[in-house]
């Protein structure tokens, strides 16, 4: 008896070695697994922060690079002559330039105001000169001659005078009107005539063309 009393006792003991070294086992696995949360939730909480800061620098970074968007600034084109713009007296006087010089009133507009002269005055000798109210004559085809002027070098054969282009052609008849006529108090068609034209009547026909070109 003593001896299964013995027995059994030993058999109890090592049960119970075997259940604390369980116990002390599945507590250590525990605490693990608790330090592993922990880990991975401060692992998720740091990511989170560090996710909000990134946010938070890119919004920042939008808001540095939008684009303002400039300020509406109105601009008024001052006016220049016979209560018009520029733009709006090149509009008128381009009404009157067809075929060879068509589209040119802006060039004829500008310089004639820089010059001094009238552009009404000026658009009325081309037109009457050239035949561009309706089609431009060869001079102006050939020669880039919108004034009928003379000199040279000369085109072709003739004494009329010859421009490397059509700008240039309307320039130097510009600077003409202003060297020859105006700049000598030649500023009006019936002191131009004797000087421009054999004929009486061209005084009385650049008129015309004048009131057409106002009119258009």
């Amino acid at each position: 008896m003593i001896g299964s009393g013995m027995l059994w006792q030993n058999q109890l003991q090592e049960s119970k070695e075997v259940t604390t070294k369980f116990t002390v086992a599945y507590q250590e696995n525990l605490k693990a697994k608790e330090l592993k949360n922990t880990e991975i939730k401060d692992d998720q909480e740091v990511n989170k922060e560090v996710e909000q800061k990134e946010e938070a620098v890119e919004v920042k970074k939008d808001e540095m690079t939008e684009e303002v968007e400039p300020a509406s600034v109105e601009v008024t084109e001052p006016i220049v002559y016979d209560n018009m713009t520029l733009t709006q007296l090149a509009e008128k006087l381009d009404r009157s330039l067809n075929s060879t010089i068509a589209g040119k009133g802006y060039l004829f507009a500008s310089r004639s105001l820089e010059l001094g002269i009238d552009p009404y005055l000026a658009v009325a000798i081309v037109l009457h000169e050239t035949g561009c109210k309706w089609e431009c004559s060869q001079l102006v085809k050939e020669c880039n001659n919108v004034g009928g002027q003379k000199g040279g070098p000369t085109c072709g054969s003739g004494s009329y005078k010859y421009f490397a282009t059509l700008d240039e052609g309307i320039n130097g008849f510009l600077d003409n009107l202003y060297k020859n006529y105006y700049a000598q108090g030649l500023t009006t068609p019936e002191l131009m005539n004797p000087k421009y034209a054999a004929s009486t009547a061209w005084a009385g026909k650049i008129y015309q063309y004048m009131e057409e070109i106002k009119a258009n």
